[in-house]
């Protein structure tokens, strides 16, 4: 496993920020920079998690910023105050869980 940093690349006023919120910096335990934005992307609020389903087992997770390289950079950490060693998550920084948009 590695520690990544993953940082918003765009500017706030980018208007590819209307698809999904920035959480700010967060730092991941993963396998590699794409799975970064898997882990990443998985500690946000999905429709499977509430009782306001889109579809039948259909799931927003591919909306996430974290999925986005217009929005997001990825860049592994050589030297960090986390382990390498332990499960892939989120080991720092804040993702809100109530992210979902009303139209």
């Amino acid at each position: 496993m590695h520690i990544y940093r993953m940082e918003p690349a765009a500017e706030p006023g980018d208007p590819n920020w209307d698809i999904a919120p920035s959480h700010g910096t967060v730092f991941v335990r993963a396998r590699s920079p794409a799975d970064a934005r898997i882990v990443a992307s998985e500690a946000e609020q999905d429709f499977l998690g509430t009782g306001a389903l889109p579809a039948d087992d259909k799931s927003t997770r591919f909306a996430s910023a974290f999925r986005n390289d217009k929005l997001y950079s990825v860049t592994e950490v050589t030297e960090s105050k986390y382990s390498a060693e332990g499960p892939r998550e989120v080991v720092e920084g804040t993702i809100e869980r109530g992210i979902l948009r009303k139209s």
